[in-house]
Parts: structure tokens; sequence; C-alpha cells
């Protein structure tokens, strides 16, 4: 019969934790149900990531809080980070044009844009500071702010470098990520020297 032995988006999330996964992918959100299976893997304390379809952070926004979809204000405070991803028509490329996290306040949940991307200059510049996002992470890790900008700084300095090398490959990138949280030093200072990248890698595995 029509029906029978469906599988819900909440069955693959229950069957997801089994798996004991360090991220949940949830997919495109459409209707209600989707959102409410997001945030019910938000509440598991895994990172979760979905896409949705808006021009700007705060059309994400309204999007997820009106109907159909209807999440409640007060379950949206979950959400961190909205990025809005865009393509340039002339050149097909395509750039990150908003980096906004959201802000719970007494008036709902408010978008704070971090980073912007300046079409004429192409490149992404810093628009505000962040509230939720470095405060969290200094609660979880124990950073100061100054050793979160350096650690910010780092990661930018590698990948211009794998953007220098012209570094496409998805395992390649993969084994870089791998190896810098096994050992960062080792990773800047191949960044900071210019090396070979395919060298680094295969000298770290002999």
């Amino acid at each position: 019969p029509e029906g029978l032995g469906r599988v819900s988006m909440l069955d693959l999330l229950v069957n997801s934790l089994r798996m004991r996964p360090d991220r949940i992918i949830v997919g495109e959100i459409r209707r209600a149900e989707e959102a409410e299976v997001l945030f019910e893997a938000m509440h598991t304390g895994h990172s979760v990531y979905a896409t949705l379809h808006a021009d700007t952070a705060e059309q994400a926004l309204k999007r997820l809080i009106n109907p159909p979809i209807n999440v409640p204000t007060t379950v949206i405070e979950a959400l961190h980070l909205i990025g809005v991803a865009y393509r340039d028509r002339r050149t097909g490329v395509r750039r990150l044009f908003q980096l906004a996290e959201i802000l719970p306040s007494e008036k709902g949940p408010q978008v704070n844009v971090l980073f912007r991307w300046k079409p004429l200059k192409d490149e992404i510049a810093k628009e505000k500071d962040s509230f939720r996002v470095k405060e969290e992470i200094r609660l979880h890790t124990g950073m100061t702010d100054q050793e979160i900008e350096r650690d910010l700084k780092d990661k930018q300095e590698i990948l211009r470098w794998l953007v220098k090398k012209k570094v496409k490959e998805i395992n390649t990138i993969g084994r870089i990520v791998s190896i810098y949280y096994l050992k960062p030093e080792y990773i800047i200072k191949a960044a900071e020297k210019n090396e070979d990248v395919e060298k680094t890698i295969e000298n770290w595995y002999s």
C-alpha cells in the first residue's frame, strides 16, 4: 500500500546517531518536517549542516521563522551561523556572499553579519566582530581572544598556500587538514615556507 515502509528523515537521523558521527548533514530545508529534524539534530550536541534557498542571511532567518516552516524563535537560537553562497553569472565563480551569526535577544533572534563579499574588489571583508561564536569558542576551549585570532590567521595562511599551489583535490585537502589537527606547527611551517603540498604529505607519512 501507498506509504508502507516509509523511512522518515527523523528515522534517518536516529540511525545516523548510532554511527557516532562528528557531524550531521541534514540536506535541504523546504518544509516544517525537515526543519524539525534539523533542530532536533542540533539538540543532540553535534555540528549540523543544512541548505536553504535565500538571498541573504536575514532572508534565511525569516524563511525559517515564518510560514510554512514556522520554527519557534526559542528553538531558532540553536542556530549559530549562516553562510550565503553566491554565483557570479559573468564568471561562473562561486563566492561566500555573507557569513553571519544568530544572536538571541528579547526581541527575537537577530542577524550579525561577520563577513561580506565585496564584488568590485572580489574580496571577503570583515563587517563586524563576533559576539556569540567567539564567546562560545572561549567557553569551550579556554582560548583567549588573541589565541583565537592567531588560530584564524594560521588557518587563513594555510588556505592561501593551498590556493597558491592550485590544490583542488578533496583528498589532498583532507590529508592536509588531518595532519594539521595532529600537528599544527608542521603544516603552518610548510605553508610559511611555501613548500610543495604533495611533498609535505609524503614527508609526513614517510
